[in-house]
């Protein structure tokens, strides 16, 4: 059997990105907001949202219990220090957690993800299932020799 662990992450988090497609909505708002407040300007990627949706399922996965403060420490990025002369060094700036939080409130809607109570979010039977069917068909179409023991 085949699980996230046994195949390259970003093609797994590419093909359960489009899979989300269907099953979560963008927000109207994604247009506007910035990923992190390190980033000059929002994302320019059609299919950021499900992809940063498949990102977070992911992580899930693989660090639950985890809450939206980690996650947001994951998803940010080193600041650039003071604008003028940059003799302050840069310091790290976690990543949007409205996106995270909104994301990871879609995916529970789907039952993919569910909440527990003062730990985090932990990934559900079905979010495990879905991740686990989407490696599965990700090891049959790569053609890496490495990766077939896994197939």
């Amino acid at each position: 059997m085949v699980t996230i662990y046994d195949v390259p992450a970003e093609d797994l988090i590419e093909e359960a990105a489009a899979r989300l497609e269907d099953r979560i909505d963008e927000p109207d708002w994604i247009d506007f907001t910035k990923a992190s407040s390190t980033n000059d300007l929002p994302p320019e990627q059609e299919d950021f949202w499900h992809v940063r949706a498949a990102s977070l399922l992911r992580k899930v996965a693989k660090n639950e219990p985890i809450g939206v403060e980690r996650l947001a420490t994951a998803y940010g990025g080193k600041s650039k220090g003071s604008n003028r002369y940059i003799v302050r060094p840069g310091s790290h700036e976690g990543g949007s957690r409205n996106i995270i939080r909104t994301a990871l409130q879609q995916l529970e809607d789907e039952g993919l993800v569910s909440t527990a109570q003062g730990e985090g979010r932990r990934i559900t039977d079905d979010g495990k299932a879905f991740l686990d069917e989407v490696a599965e068909d990700v090891i049959d179409e790569l053609d890496r020799p490495e990766l077939e023991r896994y197939a």
